[in-house]
């Protein structure tokens, strides 16, 4: 299901929220009309938290079925929360906003080809597959241009064919470039979504919702 909605009028939800197929993290001060709208686009059950004591959590936390991966900032009690559902890991690394530089769903995972080689080693002994460093349309956050689930994925308008190709191969799903929220090119910042569903930035266009639904199979 696909949905239009803000975080307290800001329609960059994915920097505030994240999800996988059975749980989203939202803000812990999130209004309970963007629990219910994220409950029922997404199909899961909503967590409120924080994360490094702030409300960005989309941007310090990527997840998928297996595990998350938080910042190195993550509090113990923020830590503790999580694990009671799945695996974490801290990201110890200068690059430690974790959704901003990891993208990953239950196939594989991209990331900032600037992590340090034991921040990628550790990420794939915690995911269980290679972690592929790559730039997408200039950006070295992966997670901030792009977005997957494991039926499809989305990308910066610019990437180029090569930049697609790879993603695809990396994720197992296909990629479309699109925009999102009237224009912007930050399609991951703009969109949270899973294998049922969608939370999309509420400045989104019905060209861009119609782009959005083909690409990531929401039918």
């Amino acid at each position: 299901m696909l949905k239009l909605s803000s975080y307290g009028g800001n329609p960059y939800l994915g920097v505030y929220c994240v999800s996988n197929d059975s749980l989203a993290l939202l803000p812990s001060d999130a209004h309970q009309s963007l629990v219910e709208d994220s409950e029922r686009s997404l199909g899961t059950e909503a967590l409120k938290l924080t994360m490094s004591s702030s409300h960005v959590i989309g941007s310090l936390v990527a997840m998928n079925s297996n595990g998350i991966v938080v910042t190195n900032q993550a509090e113990s009690a923020e830590v503790r929360r999580l694990e009671e559902h799945l695996p974490v890991l801290k990201l110890e690394d200068r690059l430690n906003a974790a959704g901003n530089n990891i993208l990953v769903n239950d196939h594989g995972a991209v990331v900032n080809r600037n992590l340090r080689p034991a921040t990628v080693e550790a990420l794939e002994d915690f995911f269980g597959f290679e972690c592929v460093r790559l730039r997408v349309a200039g950006m070295d956050t992966v997670g901030s241009v792009c977005k997957v689930t494991n039926k499809g994925g989305i990308c910066h308008p610019k990437a180029t064919e090569g930049e697609i190709s790879k993603l695809s191969e990396a994720l197992n799903v296909d990629f479309s470039p699109i925009t999102l929220n009237y224009g912007s090119a930050m399609v991951g910042a703009c969109i949270v979504a899973n294998s049922s569903g969608a939370l999309v930035g509420d400045n989104s266009t019905p060209i861009e919702l119609g782009r959005l639904e083909d690409a990531l199979h929401l039918f």
